[in-house]
């Protein structure tokens, strides 16, 4: 989290910037032959290696610490996996006039995905919420994605996460959810390390993303995918994309206060409720899609650098608002209840 320093205009994520850089890399020197297969190799390993450490840095006392907020994470998954898809459903109706099928099919599985966690964590705290709730909401939500987004995939876009059966149902398994159980049984042993070493392994994990992201813009170069989109379409799709930043920031916030959250709190839903992650996406698209993943995270990778630089306004002006302390607030209604009791209008 003390990584994560935003200057005072709009960041750019110097990741997203990699990212980018990944990308023209791949489409001046995409893979091919004895290489692609090799990359692919690496890919594979790299997915099931990240979803591996994804279970050893998930605390099991600290989640079990969370239930008690058990209102809250509800809320959150609420967001991310029922309320997200709604609307990524409701988009259908702009394809063909702002989205092709492709883009809309990546836009589709951009509402699918978990939550963010070190990103939501960040905001939190610069916004003076509630950030062990966002700790737990977010742990909760990468968690379910596991299992929930390649289910909601398959439930909602059938063939065209490259047809659902029971081989790719196998692959989802070995290469997400068994390393993730791995990585949660050897826990006991290897946490300590894990700790202590996190930004090493941080590294590591935004390492593999770059081979994952490399490896599927190859493969969309080598067959020509990149031919189907035109610049008309990618603005189509970033507009489409920050109407639904829009919604979901405005319905997290608002729905909190519908709920009766508190303030700390519903910074905390906010962030964690509305944002998508990209190192949980990334490698479940190359799992969920093959040799399509190319255009499936491209509208993925947009939203992602537009969140943060949405979110990273929004936590700055939440900073600068007006706390109460909660003694002088219990003091004035404990007043408000005396003199009511005793009939004291004018109080």
């Amino acid at each position: 989290m003390n990584r994560l320093k935003w200057p005072s205009r709009l960041p750019i994520d110097p990741y997203v910037l990699l990212l980018l850089a990944t990308v023209g890399f791949a489409a001046l020197l995409p893979a091919r032959g004895a290489a692609a297969e090799v990359a692919s190799g690496a890919s594979t390993a790299a997915i099931a290696f990240l979803f591996f450490l994804y279970g050893a840095r998930l605390s099991t006392r600290e989640a079990l610490d969370g239930l008690k907020h058990w209102r809250l994470h509800i809320t959150v998954l609420a967001c991310t996996f029922v309320v997200y898809p709604l609307l990524g459903l409701a988009a259908r109706g702009l394809e063909p006039v702002f989205l092709d099928h492709s883009l809309y099919t990546g836009l589709l599985f951009l509402t699918l995905v978990p939550s963010t966690v070190q990103s939501s964590i960040a905001f939190t705290s610069m916004a003076r919420g509630n950030v062990p709730a966002a700790i737990c909401a977010g742990s909760f939500s990468s968690l379910a994605g596991i299992v929930l987004t390649p289910l909601l995939a398959a439930a909602l876009l059938g063939g065209g996460a490259g047809g659902f059966s029971a081989d790719s149902v196998l692959k989802i398994v070995l290469q997400l959810l068994v390393p993730f159980v791995a990585g949660q049984l050897a826990r006991r042993w290897i946490g300590g390390f894990v700790t202590r070493h996190k930004r090493v392994l941080g590294l590591v994990d935004r390492a593999s993303i770059l081979l994952v992201v490399y490896v599927a813009f190859s493969e969309g170069m080598v067959r020509g995918i990149w031919s189907q989109v035109s610049p008309l379409r990618l603005a189509g799709l970033l507009g489409v994309e920050a109407v639904l930043l829009a919604v979901m920031l405005l319905l997290t916030w608002y729905g909190g206060k519908a709920l009766r959250f508190d303030r700390a709190d519903r910074i905390a839903l906010q962030f964690a409720g509305s944002k998508k992650s990209l190192a949980s996406g990334l490698p479940m698209a190359s799992v969920l899609f093959g040799p399509e993943a190319s255009l499936a995270v491209l509208p993925l990778m947009l939203f992602h650098q537009m969140q943060l630089m949405v979110c990273a306004v929004i936590a700055k002006r939440r900073a600068q608002d007006p706390v109460e302390d909660p003694a002088v607030t219990e003091q004035r209604d404990e007043a408000i209840r005396t003199a009511v009791g005793t009939g004291t209008r004018s109080a």
